[in-house]
């Protein structure tokens, strides 16, 4: 059993689909459902009786520890964050409370039950904590990419966060002896992501004929990693990972945005050709750039593919075709998740640029 928080978001609702079926694993799994978790990613667990899921905000220590207590799972993947850099620059608070305070809850009751357990329940459990390659700041065009020793310098109160939960995590596990693993990934892509992001953003607003926005001069860079990839390599890190270490999972793809953008537009010429324009690409409008937007992003998986034998299988080629294909074949989900809120935060953000 393992309990898996944010298990509705993202890559959390991925990593649940997924152990469910490569590994049958039993899966509890809490998440607020703020606006970005979704119970629909898990509507085709319905009825499984491998999956438990429960609404719940991981401030409530009270439902944490009924949960451990009740279920006793041999580990923690803890997913649930507020985790867009554009909506931490609008409402810090939220980042701090959960991704701090709510981290902090989750170590304190996974401490408590851990300390409950006798052997040999007790030493194989684990606490798993998902992080970004934002905590690490940015990088200028030559400078070598991120890894386990790079000093921390996070520019953004998203980024802030998250390190400050990083460095919860490594405390527990240095002062209380918490068998406790971070994992730092760089940017995900794939189905199921909510459409603030820059892929799906792009992808529906083309759909849609409507304008793409892209920051300042398109040129900042990121490392994108398929979901899928990011699931098996988590699910690695938590069965042979080393108590206490950190391991950075990238996709060694790096990108401009702007050739992330062209990208899905040729796709889109190829496979979803519209008359009324000649190419996607016609849709891109530059914008004013973010506060404190970092330049680049580069992870070193040197550690994942030495000690643990990881690698990324896809391509960026080949999961952005494939992440292209899934939103067109599920428009429904898209009109499901983008609702007026969503459509306001749309407003504040990027209407004044």
């Amino acid at each position: 059993m393992i309990l898996v928080t944010g298990g509705a978001g993202f890559i959390g609702s991925n990593f649940v689909l997924d152990c469910i079926a490569t590994e049958k694993s039993p899966i509890v799994n809490l998440d607020k459902l703020t606006y970005a978790g979704n119970a629909g990613n898990l509507a085709s667990l319905k009825g499984d009786a491998r999956h438990i899921f429960v609404k719940g905000d991981i401030c409530d220590r009270a439902l944490l520890a009924r949960l451990l207590h009740e279920h006793r799972p041999s580990a923690i993947v803890h997913f649930a964050a507020e985790s867009h850099v554009d909506r931490s620059i609008h409402g810090p608070a939220d980042f701090v409370q959960t991704n701090v305070i709510g981290t902090f809850s989750v170590l304190e009751e996974a401490r408590s039950y851990w300390s409950s357990l006798a052997q040999p329940e007790k030493g194989r459990f684990r606490f798993l904590h998902v992080s970004t390659d934002e905590v690490y700041g940015s990088l200028g065009p030559d400078e070598p990419a991120f890894s386990e020793t790079t000093p921390y310098a996070p520019n953004s109160p998203y980024a802030a966060s998250k390190a400050a939960s990083d460095h919860l995590v490594r405390a527990y596990h240095h002062t209380y002896g918490l068998p406790a693993l971070t994992t730092n990934c760089s940017n995900n892509y794939g189905p199921l992501q909510f459409p603030e992001k820059l892929i799906p953003l792009i992808i529906i607003n083309a759909v849609q004929r409507k304008s793409l926005p892209v920051y300042g001069d398109g040129l900042n860079v990121r490392d994108w990693l398929y979901v899928g990839d990011h699931c098996a390599a988590v699910r690695l890190v938590l069965h042979r990972g080393r108590a206490g270490e950190n391991y950075n999972i990238g996709g060694g793809a790096e990108k401009t945005n702007l050739e992330v953008v062209n990208a899905i537009c040729t796709i889109l010429d190829e496979i979803r050709p519209n008359a009324l324009i000649t190419h996607h690409s016609s849709l891109i409008t530059h914008i004013k750039d973010r506060p404190g937007h970092d330049r680049r992003y580069a992870m070193n998986a040197k550690k994942m593919a030495d000690e643990l034998g990881w690698k990324p299988g896809e391509r960026f080629e080949t999961g952005l075709r494939k992440t292209v294909q899934w939103y067109l074949d599920h428009l429904d989900w898209v009109e499901n998740v983008t609702s007026g809120a969503y459509r306001k935060w749309l407003d504040i953000n990027y209407g004044h640029r």
